[in-house]
């Protein structure tokens, strides 16, 4: 009983840890990088990839810019598109040159910032990337359930389910991706076309409506003029709500994102991708206008058409203002495809969302150690976020309104940071007319998110709590792996290769030195020292080992090994690496392996603190490394007979 209860137990701990699963073959997601033999796709594709995310906010754009803004809701959604082609448009397409491979504006500001100061920003932003992602996951299912409920088919059935019904798509979501989600940019065209041909048609019966009534248009510039004065007050007004209607703006950074999926041109390199990042800035126009034209069009048709109170909660057009129109003027028949086509696109943008959690995590966490082994495996991944999704879900009680807050502040604090992001590179490249305009683009965003957090915090908390929860897990992940072996490769020089051979003939001694002069008696007292200390017979000879940290706060990375005669006589090999132990505990075993002999190193004890010594070795990578370098090659290595020595005197 206990065998079959411990087999079952090791099948499911191996399906749940099945290496990167579906995800990494397959590479779903927005997010992920594409396959050594990835073909491909034309760009206009690709653009519903990340249309699917875009495009389906329209399924409560235009509500949420009535509760925003009122009557004034297609002035402040024209102040929106004004924004969105002069400023979030230009910003990305600059992305799109600096980062063909889809690394996005995080990773530029990565390369601007050096050492745990960066490390520590990047966390921030990814900490407001979960909650963009997460929040479209709740959000969009949220809308969903929304649609559902409120079809006239369905409404005396489901009344009251909302929350239910958005938990079970939430876990829907998550159930596909633990079974794997291959995502077919084929589905997101088709889901794309069919949902926007559907919006053309209540677009165009809605403007119908319109002309043949014209007293609406009237009736709503009286209201216009007797609420707001004139045009100057109506755009100020229209300026200080624009803020709230930022949920407009999502999808660029997805946009950009999934440049590895964008087929380019048969001669692109991947040092120069010209037809990939020229059809990336296509696709990124292109989604941009059609939204554009989409968001003044609806945001006019549903001010003039709906009464006022059904956009409040509990009215018919609250989160589906759009679906609202369908049913009243195309019948309930067309509404209800309508209602199917927009829980389709709004669940798709969910599996959109998962799938950029999954590849965008692993894409930093790794590499700064900060992530668990078991976060490498998707399922456990997509049980946490479900979870997490299911948390946010109840703490807004499913409400796509009180959502808003939370997602635009996502949305505007990655914009933001791709803004400063370009303005830094465009002032690097000596373009000071591109630094003046994206410094005022960068300006203009930075006040836009600040006036959201001040008037919605909830974006900003929950954020913060994403911050805290993803530093607090890094931190203890890097300290349970700060023993762990994380040389990724050694590669020796000549000389450095000369000095192991020869003293692989004798027993091999290195001895670990923090160079400070590097002059004659440096070297003669070290080793007079050593063999004191340790009663080392006087024809032995020595090889030196120096390193120098270069980075502390990297994790993973290669490591050079050069040899060098100092003063005549004084074998050093030279290492750069962002830990001295690890460095040392990988050129002793890298020795071992490649002579087939036990080498000895020989170390003095530090001086102070051993707690003090050992947060050197964690922030700084030095400190304790007599020990510290002991303790990792014992991990590398668990045979005792084959662990290469350490020596402290």
């Amino acid at each position: 009983m206990v065998t079959t209860e411990h087999a079952r137990t090791s099948r499911l701990r191996a399906w749940m840890l099945e290496g990167l699963s579906d995800m990494a073959r397959h590479q779903q997601g927005p997010h992920a990088e594409p396959e050594p033999a990835h073909k491909g796709q034309r760009w206009w594709r690709v653009m519903c990839l990340t249309g699917v995310d875009y495009f389906s906010t329209l399924g409560y754009q235009p509500g949420i810019a009535a509760l925003a803004a009122g009557l004034l809701s297609p002035v402040a959604t024209v102040v929106l598109v004004i924004v969105t082609l002069a400023g979030a448009l230009p910003v990305y397409r600059r992305v799109a040159e600096e980062s063909p491979r889809g690394e996005g504006s995080i990773a530029m500001l990565e390369r601007l910032l050096s050492f745990w100061k960066g490390k520590l920003f990047v966390l921030t932003l990814l900490g407001f990337a979960a909650t963009d992602f997460l929040i479209t996951i709740t959000l969009s299912a949220a809308d969903a359930s929304t649609h559902l409920v409120e079809n006239p088919h369905l409404t005396d059935v489901l009344h009251d389910k909302q929350m239910l019904i958005t938990l079970l798509l939430v876990a829907l979501l998550g159930a596909v991706f633990l079974k794997g989600f291959l995502e077919a940019i084929g589905v997101a065209v088709v889901l794309v076309g069919i949902y926007l041909t559907l919006n053309v048609v209540v677009v165009v019966v809605g403007l119908w409506h319109v002309a043949t009534a014209a007293h609406v248009v009237t009736d709503w510039t009286a209201a216009l003029t007797t609420e707001h004065g004139n045009v100057i007050a109506m755009v100020g007004v229209a300026l200080l709500v624009f803020p709230k209607l930022a949920l407009g703006l999502s999808g660029f950074e997805t946009g950009v994102a999934v440049m590895p999926h964008v087929e380019g041109d048969p001669d692109d390199t991947e040092e120069k991708p010209a037809g990939r990042i020229r059809d990336t800035k296509k696709l990124l126009t292109t989604a941009a206008v059609i939204m554009s034209v989409f968001l003044i069009a609806t945001s006019f048709i549903t001010t003039v058409l709906i009464p006022e109170k059904e956009f409040q909660s509990g009215g018919q057009a609250n989160g589906r203002a759009l679906a609202y129109l369908a049913h009243e003027y195309l019948g309930n028949l067309f509404g209800t495809v309508y209602d199917v086509s927009t829980i389709a696109i709004l669940w798709f943008a969910g599996a959109s969302a998962m799938a950029g959690l999954l590849n965008l995590m692993p894409r930093y966490l790794p590499r700064y150690g900060m992530a668990p082994h078991w976060a490498r495996a998707v399922r456990p991944m997509v049980i946490v976020f479900t979870l997490v999704a299911f948390l946010v879900t109840w703490i807004f009680d499913a409400d796509v309104d009180a959502q808003g807050g939370a997602y635009a502040t996502g949305v505007l604090v990655l914009i933001s940071s791709a803004a400063i992001a370009v303005t830094i590179a465009a002032r690097k490249a000596g373009q000071r007319n591109w630094t003046i305009a994206f410094a005022v683009i960068s300006a203009i965003f930075l006040y836009t998110t600040v006036v959201n957090v001040i008037e919605r915090p909830d974006g900003v908390k929950i954020g913060a709590c994403f911050i805290a929860g993803i530093i607090l897990v890094s931190l203890l992940s890097r300290l349970a792996r700060a023993f762990e072996l994380r040389v990724t490769s050694v590669t020796m020089d000549h000389v450095a290769e000369r000095f192991v051979r020869d003293v692989a003939s004798r027993r091999i001694r290195f001895i670990a030195n923090e160079p400070d002069n590097r002059d004659r008696a440096e070297y003669r007292n070290k080793i007079e020292q050593i063999r004191h200390d340790n009663d080392v017979p006087t024809p032995e000879d020595f090889v030196f080992v120096e390193v120098t940290v270069l980075d502390p706060s990297e994790f993973e990375a290669g490591l050079n090994v050069r040899g060098e005669v100092l003063h005549g006589r004084y074998r050093v090999l030279t290492l750069e690496s962002s830990s001295i132990p690890n460095a040392l505990a990988a050129l002793l075993l890298h020795v071992r392996d490649t002579t087939g002999c036990t080498p000895h190193i020989y170390f003095e004890w530090t001086e102070g603190n051993p707690f003090t010594n050992f947060l050197r070795f964690f922030l700084f990578g030095q400190g304790e490394v007599a020990p510290v370098t002991r303790e990792v090659l014992r991990e590398a290595e668990p045979d005792r007979s084959r662990r290469p020595a350490v020596h402290v005197g």
